[in-house]
């Protein structure tokens, strides 16, 4: 089968930082789906694990984490799925990625496909679904209040992949008053459009700008990227005993200053539950349902952007130079595998 795997970790410009290649089409055991599939979208995790997590010497790893496909096989302990059915999911971080024909995943973290999308348009929610949803209301827990806060949560880096389900699920499934973050024009329309009540620019000082809404001190605050940077002006703008959850990977972090104000730091990561198999592990088929009902529903819509053509090396190497240029929009996403 046909996949886009590297072997060493090189910058994206490099001609071999991602190649095509073949390899053998897998069986489904225990639990398992094969998935032929039909589209993937491109997230941050692949260009971090691309440039930071290289395979053995001699040996190539295939990336992609978010994919809609169709079952063709299933293991003999599966029993949620059926071949012929059509689903999506994201997959799990320490097991081979989405970027092939064929695809192996544990159907407790698949979701069915909602049937009033394409695989395109659907491929591009299940990762940034599955890590705003337990952000917000397994770790944030934005439903229990604040004692004195504003019912209100910033979301930083509104317009990015995560930031764009995030602002949706806050609109549509609570009554928070959603503040985002953009930096341009552009992206700024982009976070009104989903549902942001007020959306300010994170290359300013935020803490000036949230008290000048007059909706007073958040409850929770919600950092997608540059949070190391951005720690201190959260810190500010947050009300005492506020939460704070974050998903990205900086390189230093002072927390200490959250303590005056007895705030709580929560990490996402939505591979936690299919890397160490927990006992929850199929809240993420069941959150990835809802997600399908409400999508159906005209609720939640894709943040689908861009479709970068089929899968292949080229492709993905235009993928992850956008996304690692920082000024993404929504989701990238890829279909097919051509003739």
């Amino acid at each position: 089968m046909r996949a886009v795997a590297f072997e060493k970790s090189l910058p994206i410009e490099e001609a071999n930082a991602l190649i095509d290649v073949d390899r053998p089409k897998p069986e489904p055991k225990g639990r398992d789906l094969l998935v032929e599939i039909k589209a993937v979208s491109v997230n941050p995790v692949d260009t971090k694990v691309r440039k930071n997590m290289p395979p053995e010497p001699g040996s190539q790893k295939v990336l992609g984490w978010d994919a809609a496909g169709i079952v063709t096989a299933v293991g003999p302990d599966a029993t949620l799925f059926k071949p012929g059915d059509a689903v999506f999911y994201a997959g799990a971080i320490n097991r081979d990625g989405t970027n092939a024909e064929f695809h192996l995943v544990d159907e407790r973290i698949v979701g069915p496909k909602p049937a009033s999308l394409d695989f395109s348009q659907a491929a591009a929610l299940p990762l940034t679904t599955i890590t705003a949803w337990e952000a917000m209301f397994d770790r944030l827990d934005v439903r229990r209040p604040v004692p004195g806060a504003a019912n209100a949560i910033l979301i930083v880096g509104g317009a990015g992949g995560v930031g764009s389900i995030a602002i949706q699920l806050a609109r549509q499934l609570t009554d928070l008053t959603i503040i985002a973050t953009a930096s341009r024009e552009e992206t700024q329309d982009w976070c009104r459009e989903l549902g942001a009540h007020h959306v300010i620019d994170h290359r300013r000082p935020m803490a000036a700008q949230v008290e000048a809404l007059g909706i007073g001190a958040p409850a929770f605050v919600f950092s997608t990227n540059d949070t190391g940077t951005h720690m201190p002006e959260i810190a500010a703008l947050i009300a005492p005993q506020g939460r704070v959850a974050l998903i990205d990977d900086p390189a230093n972090l002072d927390v200490m200053v959250l303590k005056r104000k007895s705030v709580s730091l929560h990490w996402e990561f939505m591979f936690t539950r299919p890397l160490f198999g927990t006992a929850d592990m199929q809240a993420q088929h069941d959150l990835l349902a809802e997600l399908s009902r409400l999508v159906d529903a005209g609720t939640i819509r894709t943040t689908l952007t861009d479709v970068f053509g089929t899968i292949n090396a080229a492709n993905l190497k235009r993928a992850h130079a956008l996304i690692e240029s920082g000024r993404a929009k929504g989701k990238i996403v890829l279909a097919g595998f051509g003739s």
